[in-house]
């Protein structure tokens, strides 16, 4: 055991050392088995998995992003079932209302009592909520999530509830060019930890995926954590140390990535409309940690960060209009400037 792993501790539970060191394997080789009972379900999704188990890792909220068809609401599915979180799902449509997802008072009368107003909570009340296809709705009920995303409580009539814990937001949404979509406020966007891509499967996969869906069902995923496991995994993620090289790295990075910065490269200043917030620095080291402990390491290294590097930038990086009518490779771009950033650490 290293000295770092010992250092994973959570001082406010009267567990001795080698109960939480004993803990900590305890919920890795779960996560381990987590991201295998889904990928038994969600064929040739590995490193989609694999992502998507690293925000909740993180407490942090998830979007994917793929045409139709790609299996997105499944995966969000299995993860509940393999988490045994709580589970609701939101189809967003362009008409659909704010008060369709917090909830709303409603007239109550109940036999021998006069009527009286009453809240009938929305679908945002669980611990795993499912927002099917979210840039199809407008953006006033998409900034409904706001309160939600970033202070995990709810206001409604004058009154503010905090919603379950664990709470995480995983959001499908089809690419921006398909027909009947919104482009998502850049302040909700930017609540959103990671966005992973999901693409088609290959060939192989694919005839796979036809012989798993297309005769009798497959046994259904297993449940193998609980809420109170997430919640001890985000003490866990959060006590993985950073090594200062590394986190002078991502700071560097950061600040390179904003056109108004003397770090900034010309082609920064030239292609990139909004750089990286300090929300999302933060983010990216979160990630780091949560990626460094799901493949059982105590410290984060620059290959945690490089894995995560993409999903945590590529919704928050914006190309101008020069950056995009140029044709420039955004993942080339971010990952020099990270190596460019990586190499003055």
């Amino acid at each position: 055991m290293s000295t770092a792993q010992a250092e994973i501790t959570r001082p406010e539970k009267a567990l001795s050392l080698e109960q939480e060191q004993a803990r900590i394997a305890r919920l890795i080789g779960l996560l381990g088995k987590a991201r295998n009972e889904i990928a038994r379900i969600v064929l040739g999704q590995d490193e989609v998995i694999e992502q998507m188990l690293i925000g909740l890792m993180s407490n942090g909220h998830v979007l994917l992003e793929g045409p139709p068809g790609v299996g997105k609401t499944l995966l969000v599915r299995t993860l509940g079932t393999v988490t045994g979180l709580s589970f609701s799902r939101a189809q967003f449509t362009p008409d659909l209302m704010p008060a369709d997802i917090s909830g709303s008072m409603v007239l109550s009368q109940e036999p021998g009592s006069a009527a009286h107003l009453k809240f009938q909570p929305g679908p945002i009340f669980t611990q795993l909520l499912l927002a099917d296809e979210i840039n199809r709705a407008t953006p006033r009920t998409q900034s409904a999530l706001l309160e939600a995303m970033q202070e995990r409580t709810v206001s409604v009539a004058g009154r503010t509830m905090e919603l379950p814990k664990p709470f995480f937001v995983l959001a499908t949404q089809n690419p921006f060019e398909m027909e009947g979509t919104y482009t998502l406020p850049e302040a909700q966007i930017d609540r959103f930890l990671l966005q992973i891509d999901v693409g088609y499967p290959d060939q192989k996969t694919l005839a796979d995926v036809l012989d798993l869906t297309t005769g009798f069902a497959a046994a259904p995923a297993d449940r193998l954590l609980g809420g109170e496991d997430i919640l001890a995994i985000h003490d866990f993620v959060k006590a993985v140390p950073v090594p200062a090289h590394v986190r002078d790295a991502v700071a560097h990075f950061a600040v390179s990535t904003q056109p108004g910065s003397s770090q900034a490269t010309d082609d920064v200043k030239r292609f990139i409309r909004f750089g990286l917030s300090p929300r999302g620095a933060q983010s990216l080291i979160v990630a780091a940690k949560a990626r460094a402990l799901l493949h059982g390491k105590y410290n984060v290294g620059f290959d945690d960060v490089e894995a995560i590097l993409l999903p945590a930038t590529r919704h928050r990086l914006q190309l101008n209009f020069d950056g995009l009518s140029s044709g420039i490779a955004f993942d080339t771009l971010v990952r020099d400037l990270f190596g460019r950033s990586r190499t003055r650490a």
